[in-house]
């Protein structure tokens, strides 16, 4: 396949293929919001991608519920309609560790071939992002985390891009007080937890 290119001021719209249109309005491209609706599904009840090529080992499954453990759910899974219903574009993992759980899901209005273009480029898009290791270093100076999955999945990462000497981790502390039972918030580090 060839890549190509718009390159004419003047022109307004350009069709590659039935359902790609690439709109110019007032110098600027303006893309369709393919995006139907945000709603809460039980993992359960989404279906697996049969042609997902993404593989998750261990270690990215243990970090994944790290980062749950810390966060939570901040960022939606992706799925597009089909008779059989709502299918993953993006998410398989956080499916399958989540798997009572309500997902905030985006339900895009995509064709199966448009759904394809996304299972196949979307991770490797981000993956084309390049490190500014000065901001990323800045970042993790200041980080708090306690889940050791996540502390290695970082630490790998500092190593991977140069960066030494991340002892900003904090192992979770023991306290010899009782605590109440009910919701609590950690004075020092803000984390919410319940007892």
């Amino acid at each position: 396949m060839t890549p190509w290119r718009v390159s004419d001021q003047s022109l307004q719209s350009v069709r590659c293929l039935p359902g790609c249109r690439i709109e110019k309005d007032h110098n600027h491209l303006s893309y369709k919001n393919r995006i139907k609706e945000l709603k809460y599904v039980k993992a359960s009840e989404l279906k697996q991608n049969p042609k997902n090529w993404r593989r998750h080992p261990e270690t990215q499954s243990k970090a994944l519920k790290g980062v749950l453990d810390e966060v939570g759910y901040a960022d939606a899974v992706i799925a597009r309609e089909t008779p059989d219903g709502l299918m993953l574009i993006d998410g398989h993992l956080r499916k399958e560790v989540s798997p009572d759980q309500e997902l905030p899901v985006l339900v895009v209005d995509l064709t199966e071939n448009e759904a394809d273009i996304m299972l196949t480029t979307f991770d490797p898009l981000s993956a084309l992002a390049t490190t500014d290791s000065e901001k990323l270093e800045s970042l993790m100076q200041d980080l708090k985390c306690g889940n050791s999955a996540v502390q290695e999945m970082i630490s790998d990462l500092a190593e991977q891009e140069g960066i030494i000497a991340l002892n900003t981790f904090q192992e979770p502390q023991e306290f010899d007080e009782d605590i109440p039972s009910g919701h609590h918030k950690c004075p020092k580090c803000g984390h919410e937890f319940a007892v």
